[in-house]
Parts: C-alpha cells; sequence; structure tokens
C-alpha cells in the first residue's frame, strides 16, 4: 500500500499534545511566516484568515477575472465570519448592502460572460437580487440556522455565476502527458460507501492529469467494492489499493502501471509545476490554489521517495485545525490536490480501514475527460 508520509505528522501529533506552549508557539510561526510571504500575485483568495470551507476554495479556484463576482462572493462568504462573533447582526446587514449593490449593476458582472450564457447568467442574477432581499429580511428576525442556510443557497448561485464566466480551459497541459487521461473542467463523483455517501468535486482546472487519472478510473468501476485501508484520527482516510500484490491502477492496454506525475496549481501562477514538491524547488513560502484545509480535500497518495508514483490510492484528509493550521501544514506543496467533499462530510468520520466503497459515479462533467493519446 502506498503511503502519505506521516512520520513528521506523528512527531508533531505528539508533540502538540503535550505541549500546550508549543502549540501556541507553532500557531504563531506559522501565522506569522504566512502573513509575511503569501505572495501579492495571490490575488484570486481573499486577505485574511485562510479559508476552510471546500465549496469556497473551488468557487475561488475558478480561472475567472471579474472583481464584481469575486466582491460578491466575498461579501457573502463573511456572513459566517459575522455570525461566528457573537452573531454580529449589524455587519450581516452591512454584507448584504454591498452585495445588492453589486447586483444593482449587472452590466459589470455580465461583463466576461460568453455571449452565449447570458441569458441564463441573467436569470441567475435576478434570483440573487431576489434571494439578497429575502435574506435581509430574515437578518432581522436574528434566525441564525435561517441565515446561513439562505446564504448557502445563494453562494450556489454565485458559484453557477462564475463558472458561466469561464470562457475556456486556462492553459495547455505538458504534452508529456498526453499518455493519461486529463480533466479539462470539472466533476462531480457520487460515493456510496457502507457507511453513508460522499459527492465530491473534482477540479481539472488546477490539477487536470490527477483530476482526469480518478475520473477515469471511476468511470470504469475501479473503486467499485475496494476498502479503506488506512483510518486515522485527525488525519486520514485513504482507499484505492486495489487486490493484489499491485499497489496502484495497471492499464490493461499495455499491462504496465500508470504513474501519475506531482501536480500543483500555485497561487499567482498560470499553469501548473510537475514532478517536484515546492520544497524541492525552493518554494517553500507558496501555497497551492486548492490547498489542504478544508475537512474533505482529496489528494493523490504516493511513495514517499517517488514524487510521480501515485496511481490509484486517494485519500481523504480530516483537517485538525491545531495539528495541521490551515494556511501551512505539512501536506501543502508535498501532494497533489484535485477536489474536496462537498457533501457526507460526516460520513468520513465514520469510516474505518475495513469500510468498503459500494460504488463511485460521476454524476456530472464526464464529457469535459479527454481520454489519452496513446494507450
Amino acid at each position: 500500500m502506498l503511503h502519505l508520509s506521516h512520520f513528521m505528522f506523528k512527531i508533531l501529533k505528539s508533540w502538540l499534545k503535550n505541549s500546550p506552549i508549543a502549540l501556541l508557539l507553532v500557531t504563531l510561526f506559522l501565522g506569522i511566516s504566512t502573513a509575511a510571504w503569501t505572495p501579492s500575485s495571490s490575488a484570486g483568495l481573499p486577505a485574511g484568515n485562510a479559508i476552510t470551507d471546500g465549496n469556497a476554495l473551488l468557487r475561488y479556484s475558478l480561472p475567472i477575472d471579474n472583481k464584481p463576482v469575486r466582491q460578491l462572493q466575498a461579501s457573502l462568504e463573511d456572513i459566517t465570519t459575522q455570525l461566528r462573533a457573537n452573531r454580529r447582526w449589524g455587519a450581516v446587514s452591512q454584507d448584504l448592502s454591498k452585495a445588492s449593490r453589486i447586483l444593482d449593476k449587472p452590466s459589470k458582472l455580465l461583463a466576461d460572460v460568453p455571449e452565449e450564457r447570458q441569458s441564463e447568467a441573467e436569470a441567475v442574477i435576478a434570483e440573487l437580487k431576489s434571494g439578497v432581499n429575502a435574506l435581509q429580511e430574515v437578518v432581522k428576525t436574528k434566525d441564525k440556522e435561517q441565515v446561513r442556510e439562505q446564504r448557502a443557497k445563494l453562494l450556489s448561485l454565485v458559484g453557477k455565476l462564475e463558472e458561466s464566466m469561464v470562457k475556456e480551459f486556462p492553459f495547455e497541459v505538458p504534452a508529456k502527458y498526453s499518455n493519461l487521461p486529463q480533466l479539462k473542467g470539472r466533476a462531480t463523483v457520487e460515493v456510496k460507501t457502507n457507511k453513508g455517501d460522499l459527492t465530491v468535486i473534482v477540479d481539472g482546472y488546477s490539477a487536470p492529469v490527477t483530476a482526469g487519472n480518478f475520473v477515469d478510473l471511476v468511470q470504469r468501476g475501479f473503486y467499485d467494492g475496494l476498502e479503506f485501508t488506512r483510518s486515522e484520527e485527525s488525519y486520514v482516510v485513504q482507499t484505492g489499493d486495489p487486490p493484489g500484490k499491485d499497489v496502484g491502477f495497471i492499464d490493461p492496454k499495455t499491462g504496465k502501471y500508470r504513474a501519475i506525475p506531482l501536480e500543483f496549481l500555485v497561487q499567482g501562477d498560470k499553469e501548473p509545476t510537475y514532478g517536484f514538491t515546492l520544497e524541492e524547488i525552493g518554494r517553500y513560502t507558496d501555497l497551492p490554489v486548492l490547498p489542504f484545509s478544508a475537512y474533505g480535500t482529496v489528494a493523490l497518495a504516493r511513495p514517499e521517495s517517488d514524487n510521480n508514483g501515485g496511481s490509484s490510492q486517494v485519500f481523504f484528509f480530516l483537517f485538525e485545525p491545531e495539528l495541521t493550521p490551515a494556511g501551512r501544514n505539512l501536506l501543502d506543496g508535498r501532494y497533489g490536490v484535485f477536489g474536496y467533499v462537498t457533501e457526507g462530510k460526516d460520513v468520513l468520520e465514520k469510516l474505518k480501514a475495513g469500510d468498503k466503497i459500494e460504488s463511485a459515479k460521476v454524476i456530472q462533467g464526464g464529457e469535459n475527460l479527454v481520454e489519452p493519446n496513446v494507450a
């Protein structure tokens, strides 16, 4: 079985559990390092606390450059922050007023939407405007749960509007990887387990080769019936090890192990980096567009000594803020993230080694998979 490296994590976990002062020092150090060294080119993500919601990370990682829609998203995302801060209803109302002002100028939102999608985008904007107005009334009742529920629906619409702005795949994948499947967009995968169902959104805009490999294997039925082979509380749940001596996918057309390169799209970069950890190329303080900062982050496992030796084994990251701080932890830049669990996160808590995937199915975005040029 392939393993993501966890020796350092074990040491850190033991150290932090036995030393509150150490925890404080590490948190301060990591926070200062991130704040001081995050490059200004990382304009896609808002400044401030690291984002720990997979849905938000997926919205911000879309390859678009429309400032009003990003401001609209940020104002709605901020509502949860204000609710956590002793229910600051005045600040929530300000967020909604800002969102309303942005929606009052639809031409700026529509400026980056291709002509063939304009009518659909206009309908989404109208629905957003109506929804913001309705949420402003709900805020007056100070019903925290209802506010959160309606905010989530609005952000889903924002994501739909943002997706309509994506004009084309933003870069060319190196020709050397043309023998591997590639996902030129996004796909949604439904994973049914004996403990419940998971929904995973796979992001080919940021990790086309890693995501393409996963979607291809799902469509082949590779994961159906496989066991979860590893489960560590507050760390990972891992699967994808086929029965027998093989530790990855053997392509039946070639009889060879399909090896997937380590792949990162770094904040501010126009295309991914392949084959090296960020540490190996001296980019110690840079962060991937898809970071390990959300519970249910999905990434490719690989041999510790081979950056490009991943294949079919994947792991779900069980984000624990004290042990693996968002914005700077032991995994960012070392393992390739390709998506997030967006529904069924509670199921991840229940999964143990020996539990099974009953089935995995692509329910949306399968048309974005590009088959290999060479088998």
